[in-house]
């Protein structure tokens, strides 16, 4: 079969299409998908560079996210059948994640757990399902799941372009909050603001706390005058500091990643003093996936996909995603 291959780490050269890579057997527990759409994530550039302690089994397919139909079914599998259309959820409980410790999504066929499948209702597209699990599920999770955006709250969203940012403007805008989304560019900001976001933020030019500040006052410690209710940050790095410094007083800060460095620069008088909450997020589940996949089916949000591109151009797309060169998903459709 035709599959995206990593054979050693290092640069995306490495990444090859080849057209004869073992076809996948249905085993006990497991089915066999034939993937419609997979999409990439910041995650793969780390497989294909190589992550310190992550000993990755290769030759590997790579591509965590991916949607497809049940080809084959095996052993000791019941409430399935040939044809079902499912989302699947990369993380596979005994051996880890799809792409990275097992061959992922950017095959044509995927040997899945069955435990690992979600349906997908008729109205949704494989493309808008494969964009889903890693980085919706983790937005879904950080904002729904644990109810940390109310209607009416002022929401700040640093990264707001990537896979995960987008996703947060689009469910804090559902939620009713006011959002202010971060990029890097005016193309990407105009993007953001016909996505759903209030305000848009270019922080190459921009100091964005500072601004946030002169948008909505100086968070004061006595009363709850100033500052955002929410930041959500999975940079990290030299973004922490004035994440804490434009919050209100009871402020949230969000915290999934850290992207930038994950032992920055703290002060806590901050936190103390203005009461903040640092509230942090891990992952997704079935059920996140599912409720996206509603939302989605009864048009009430769409993820989005910046490229929808064959196999044969699969390396083009990682490039565009480690190059921070698209707005939201590159979906590959092998």
């Amino acid at each position: 079969m035709k599959a995206l291959v990593l054979r050693r780490h290092g640069g995306l050269d490495e990444l090859e299409v080849v057209d004869d890579y073992p076809t996948p057997q249905a085993s006990d527990g497991h089915v066999v998908i034939r993937v419609r759409a997979a999409s990439f994530n910041y995650h793969d550039v780390f497989t294909v560079r190589g992550m310190p302690g992550i000993k990755v089994p290769l030759p590997v397919v790579i591509g965590l996210d991916m949607a497809g139909e049940i080809a084959e079914i095996g052993p000791g599998v019941s409430g399935w059948k040939i044809g079902d259309r499912v989302l699947v959820n990369p993380v596979n409980k005994k051996k880890g994640l799809m792409g990275e410790m097992l061959d992922g999504g950017m095959a044509e066929y995927c040997l899945v757990a069955a435990d690992q499948l979600v349906a997908m209702p008729d109205a949704v597209s494989f493309e808008d399902a494969a964009a889903l699990p890693v980085a919706y599920g983790t937005a879904h999770r950080m904002l729904v799941t644990h109810a940390t955006v109310k209607a009416g709250e002022k929401v700040l969203v640093l990264g707001a372009s990537g896979g995960v940012g987008t996703g947060c403007v689009i469910l804090a805008k559902l939620l009713g909050a006011e959002v202010i989304a971060c990029a890097s560019s005016a193309g990407k900001l105009d993007r953001l603001k016909a996505l759903g976001a209030d305000h848009a933020v270019n922080y190459r030019d921009t100091d964005w706390s500072k601004w946030a500040v002169d948008k909505y006052g100086k968070p004061q410690r006595r009363s709850y005058e100033g500052g955002v209710d929410v930041v959500i940050n999975f940079t990290g790095g030299e973004t922490w500091l004035p994440s804490l410094r434009c919050l209100k007083r009871g402020g949230k800060l969000l915290v999934c990643g850290a992207t930038a460095g994950y032992d920055p620069k703290e002060d806590l008088r901050y936190v103390w003093s203005f009461e903040l909450k640092i509230i942090g997020s891990n992952s997704f589940y079935d059920d996140n996936l599912a409720a996206l996949m509603e939302l989605i089916g009864a048009g009430k949000m769409k993820p989005m996909i910046d490229k929808v591109l064959p196999l044969e151009r699969a390396r083009e797309g990682l490039r565009l995603i480690e190059d921070r060169e698209v707005v939201g998903k590159v979906v590959v459709t092998p």
